[in-house]
């Protein structure tokens, strides 16, 4: 199978919503922003086959079958991958992707590379229920795990002394058997050396079940590495994957969390005990792109790790590295375990449901945070505290999603404001004041109570709430307001009455709007305005032109949502009606909102 690029593969995804291919084999009805259906996968009554054209996939809760419009024409019409990629590019109105020599190399490349991790695998794990090594079967008992984790993780055992190399130059090369990454040349010996051998074998598959990847675990004492893992190669990037990810995906819709933990054996445990839904990164430190590859399946990873002193200065360091990533209902959090236990050891001590009870008190990765660098400071100390609070700083600066940065760095601040005062007190008051102390708390009930509004009026409230708090910054510059054209009639007529009122004489001294100033129409918009304008949490004390700059900024956000608006509008048209103009306009929409 030829292997697609991803920008072809994702404007196909682009042209066609999932509800226009999955609705010609199954008549489906509009519930909210999904779609519901019969499944097409089973027999059943009542429906439980959902579309969502947001998120770009379908979900059958009966059976729990999920993907995307290529795996629905595989799934559904038995077509191959590139079958169904040609199909729907014809749908599409797009021309058939053309495969140049390069990637008919790179694909015969991936093929060689692909079969020699299967077969070794296989070989691997044919040797391990061979019953010849009965140290391997004893070591796997010892550690609590059965025949049906060999089987379902497909374990295997690589030994000292094997033949796989010299059979498999029946059907690949040296080069070739090499670039897998199973064998090395020993430039001294001029032979070359299998680096897993005497290890037990943990096959790493890609989110597609094709094994990439062998991580090795060594039973001598002696070995310079208790585990290793395949070398990076041209189609096996460690910090891009996680062990046991292709399992994982069956739940996306059906778990929001997930665990990450640090070794295979943390897995194999976890997963023996019932908690399927489990991770583990490979030999490198938690990257951004693992925790992307996760929120595609799960809102909420939870990162596991050891209790002790080094394992949660490596969480802190890991804290600091995610926390820019996090967003809107995608968050990360923390859960730490006893002393001297890991993942594996706890679970196998004492049981499912103490893990699962541990996990309830997992910590939001920004408390998580907070309380590592207040542990660490010197409550009599200026100087500390300043620190504190440049390190604070520094995070939320660094923050992608700048909205959820300014509530996070104004929340912050006003919890450091209230150490500052008591820096003088007595380390005992410290302690009872993080007791009581709720990090964040405000922020997210804050955005409990905005769920109701839309983002383009959230930021229309913002804009009144600095304009009717600010009256005598605004009277300056009259033709930023003037200019503005708001959502809905009922706000662009408050617009009107508040540039009558800031330029009526009676009320000219007054610097702020109050509910009793307007008729009672207009009471229930200065009541949301005050009461749900996210700008509120930051805009106080803050200088004339700060507030300008705030202003103008959240005019061009806006700006922004109405460019994003006008592209969603012109996709579901191209998805419809494939019309090339339209096409062209949507291409250059995007240009704009990228240059923006």
């Amino acid at each position: 199978m030829m292997k697609y690029p991803k920008e072809y593969l994702n404007e196909i995804k682009l042209r066609l919503k999932v509800s226009q291919v999955v609705g010609k084999s199954v008549k489906l009805k509009k519930r909210g922003k999904e779609y519901i259906g019969l499944s097409p996968f089973s027999n059943e009554k009542t429906p439980s086959f959902t579309v969502n054209d947001e998120k770009g996939f379908y979900h059958c809760f009966s059976t729990a079958e999920h993907g995307n419009i290529f795996d629905f024409l595989m799934k559904t019409k038995n077509y191959k991958f590139g079958e169904a990629v040609r199909a729907l590019a014809s749908e599409a109105g797009m021309e058939q992707y053309k495969f140049t020599k390069q990637d008919e190399e790179k694909q015969n490349r991936w093929k060689n590379y692909n079969s020699i991790l299967e077969n070794y695998a296989n070989y691997c794990h044919d040797e391990l229920l061979s019953g010849k090594y009965p140290d391997v079967k004893k070591y796997l008992k010892e550690r609590n795990i059965s025949d049906k984790e060999i089987t379902f993780f497909k374990l295997g055992f690589s030994p000292s002394e094997s033949n796989f190399f010299e059979n498999s130059k029946k059907d690949f090369d040296e080069k070739k058997i090499s670039a897998s990454g199973i064998y090395y040349l020993d430039e001294n010996k001029n032979k070359y050396v299998d680096r897993f051998r005497g290890r037990i074998i943990f096959p790493v598959k890609s989110l597609n079940h094709s094994i990439f990847a062998l991580g090795g675990r060594s039973l001598s004492k002696k070995s310079f590495a208790k585990y290793i893992n395949s070398p990076e190669t041209e189609f096996y990037k460690k910090g891009n994957n996680l062990y046991n990810i292709d399992s994982v995906q069956k739940f996306r819709g059906q778990k929001e969390e997930i665990f990450i933990v640090e070794g295979y054996m943390d897995v194999i445990s976890l997963h023996k005990f019932g908690i399927e839904n489990v991770v583990a990164n490979l030999g490198t430190a938690i990257t951004e792109k693992q925790i992307d590859l996760l929120w595609r399946f799960f809102k909420s990873p939870i990162i596991c790790l050891d209790g002790d002193e080094s394992g949660q200065k490596a969480a802190l360091r890991i804290a600091e590295r995610l926390f820019p990533l996090i967003k809107p209902n995608h968050n990360i959090y923390f859960l730490t375990l006893p002393t001297n236990f890991d993942p594996d050891s706890f679970v196998n001590q004492k049981g499912k449901e103490s893990f699962l009870k541990l996990a309830e008190n997992k910590t939001e990765i920004s408390d998580f945070i907070w309380n590592a660098y207040f542990n660490n400071i010197n409550n009599n100390d200026p100087h500390s505290l300043s620190i504190f609070e440049k390190k604070i700083e520094t995070l939320c600066k660094e923050m992608r999603d700048q909205t959820l940065a300014k509530y996070f760095l104004e929340s912050f601040k006003r919890k450091i404001n209230e150490l500052t005062p008591n820096i003088n007190n007595s380390r005992n008051k410290f302690l009872k004041f993080k007791k009581r102390f709720n990090p964040l708390k405000e922020t997210k009930e804050l955005y409990k109570k905005r769920d109701k509004f839309g983002e383009k009026e959230l930021k229309e409230f913002s804009i009144l709430f600095l304009i009717i708090n600010n009256l005598d910054i605004f009277r300056k510059n009259i033709e930023l307001i003037s200019e503005i054209n708001f959502s809905t009639e009922s706000l662009e007529e408050f617009k009107e009455k508040i540039l009558k009122f800031s330029l009526n004489n009676k009320f000219f001294e007054k610097n702020k709007i109050e509910v009793e100033d307007f008729d009672q129409k207009f009471e229930h918009i200065i009541k949301n305005v005050n009461a749900n304008a996210p700008i509120k949490v930051i805009a106080s004390n803050k200088s004339e032109d700060e507030i300008t700059t705030m202003f103008k900024e959240i005019i061009e956000e806006i700006k922004k949502i109405d460019l994003k608006q006008k592209i969603e509008n012109l996709e579901n048209k191209v998805s419809i009606s494939l019309d090339e103009s339209s096409y062209s306009e949507l291409l250059s929409l995007r240009n704009q909102l990228k240059e923006g």
